[in-house]
């Protein structure tokens, strides 16, 4: 557990009342700190407070009772220390707005894994435009809530330019079932995160149309590989992607019937339509969101990614799946490893 520097257990806040963050909300209890999760839905803030569920995200678990659910943002953000903002990336900078006048210092840690659809922004540059006097991390990795919250044993990446900001979110989370490790690739790590979600629908997919282990291997190892090329063309450290935030949280989400993402794939390959498939999920899956920005940026950017060419036909161009994959394995054969290494990167040897 962290003490502050009056000795006392820090004051967090976690805004969101989703899977993740209702899961962010436990640990932190769990951990000793005095622990506010903002939640739009009276109803929803009156079962938190009450019976001390949220049945809609995370039926059938307990929320630690320290946990207090509060819909005034804010009462809920005033006296916070630490913010976490666990909210869908459409409503990401709305929210942000409203707490302009209340977090001067505070340190706000962004867990949306998304792309703002206007700017192409990173959730962090968000806040950061917004509220340039606070301070910013992110926090990413193979982190399904139901696990989670059922203390399963869990590692993600916090990163920041601000080290000690780094050092306080892991003293601050870390316990017997959750570790974190530590980044200074804020763009990396959150980039790693949104790209995940659009191989995670093309996973579902052809788990649904009955695509064997040796397909799935090959569509985990081809998508790294799409992820490093775009990381590097937009500034972004490949080596991040070889770890948590990267492949970590991309095996776990294409393979899970767990990730959002994932079931909204299995759904489209069923047959059904983009809108019918969404309903299945009930839950925002930002991959439909990040599958359309990524393939312009591409476009833009003249980056090859022929599984997010190939999804987006299926997707929005209503192809086949089976001519998608047909084009897709009698595309010109490249080399196998791709990352690219630029000056400004270097490997570093890690402390023995």
């Amino acid at each position: 557990m962290s003490l502050n520097k009056d000795g006392n257990y820090y004051k967090i806040t976690v805004l969101g009342g989703g899977s993740f963050g209702t899961a962010l909300a436990d640990i932190s209890a769990i951990n000793g700190h005095k622990v506010k999760q903002w939640v739009r839905s009276p109803k929803q803030a009156e079962e938190i407070n009450r019976l001390h569920t949220n049945t809609r995200y995370l039926p059938d678990f307990k929320i630690n009772t320290a946990v207090e659910a509060i819909t005034d943002i804010v009462e809920a953000t005033d006296q916070a220390d630490i913010i976490f903002v666990a909210i869908p990336s459409h409503s990401f900078r709305d929210v942000i707005r409203q707490l302009k006048k209340i977090t001067d210092d505070k340190i706000i840690v962004s867990t949306t894994k998304g792309i703002e659809a206007s700017t192409f922004n990173m959730m962090s540059q968000i806040v950061e435009e917004e509220i340039p006097a606070c301070k910013v991390a992110v926090l990413s990795g193979p982190n399904i809530a139901r696990e989670l919250i059922n203390k399963a044993i869990t590692a993600t990446v916090i990163a920041s330019k601000h080290q000690e900001v780094c050092t306080l979110i892991q003293k601050i989370l870390q316990c017997k079932f959750f570790r974190v490790y530590a980044s200074n690739d804020t763009f990396g790590v959150q980039l790693g995160g949104a790209l995940k979600n659009i191989y995670a629908i093309a996973a579902g997919i052809a788990s649904a149309i009955g695509m064997g282990e040796n397909t799935r291997s090959m569509l985990i190892t081809r998508a790294l590989a799409e992820m490093s090329r775009f990381a590097v063309s937009m500034g972004a450290n490949p080596m991040t992607f070889l770890g948590l935030s990267g492949v970590g949280d991309l095996i776990v989400t294409c393979t899970s019937t767990l990730s959002r993402n994932f079931r909204l794939g299995q759904a489209i390959g069923t047959g059904v339509s983009l809108a019918e498939a969404e309903k299945t999920v009930a839950q925002t899956a930002e991959g439909i969101n990040t599958l359309r920005l990524v393939k312009e940026k591409a476009k833009e950017k003249n980056i090859y990614m022929p599984i997010v060419s190939g999804l987006y036909a299926v997707v929005f161009e209503k192809k086949s799946v089976e001519k998608m994959i047909e084009n897709s394995m009698l595309a010109q054969q490249g080399d196998d490893v791709e990352f690219i290494f630029q000056d400004q990167y270097q490997l570093l040897t890690p402390p023995s």
